[in-house]
């Protein structure tokens, strides 16, 4: 029988203020067999509450475990399609691997060509406003950053 690999995703949780201190997140480990890692969090009280996390497991119970956050009232926006980069317009100077701080974006030592992984992305935002050229584009999670707000 064939072993299912392990993947990994980065996901935006966006908890509303009726489920926001409701235990919810616990339940990932025991329940699905999902490894969580949290990236970055913020409560805003009496509004919401959002989470970043990095889910790591197999891909159906990876699928499960996004269907119980559903069906528990939770927001789910996967972030590997937030961010896009325009190969055209991208010169590879690096900049935005300076600000990446999940690694999304790195410089291949070999070719010093800038490597984009979406996959890791946490689509805060920062790497429009780092790249000279407009490479980056995209709706960044928690500002309303975007090519548009950065030309002005």
């Amino acid at each position: 029988m064939e072993e299912r690999k392990s993947i990994s995703i980065n996901v935006l949780l966006i908890f509303n203020q009726k489920i926001m201190y409701k235990p919810i997140i616990y339940r990932l480990a025991g329940d699905f067999d999902i490894v969580f890692n949290v990236l970055e969090a913020k409560i805003l009280p009496k509004q919401e509450g959002r989470i970043i996390l990095e889910l790591q497991g197999k891909e159906e119970n990876l699928q499960r475990c996004i269907e119980y956050l559903k069906n528990e009232q939770v927001q789910v926006e996967i972030l590997a399609d937030k961010m896009h980069r325009d190969d055209s317009r991208c010169i590879h100077c690096g900049a935005c691997t300076a600000v990446c701080r999940t690694d999304a974006l790195s410089i291949n030592r070999a070719t010093m060509e800038v490597i984009f992984i979406p996959e890791k992305c946490v689509a805060c935002g920062l790497c429009i406003m780092a790249c000279p050229m407009k490479a980056m584009s995209g709706i960044a999670i928690d500002k309303d950053i975007d090519n548009e707000t950065i030309a002005q």
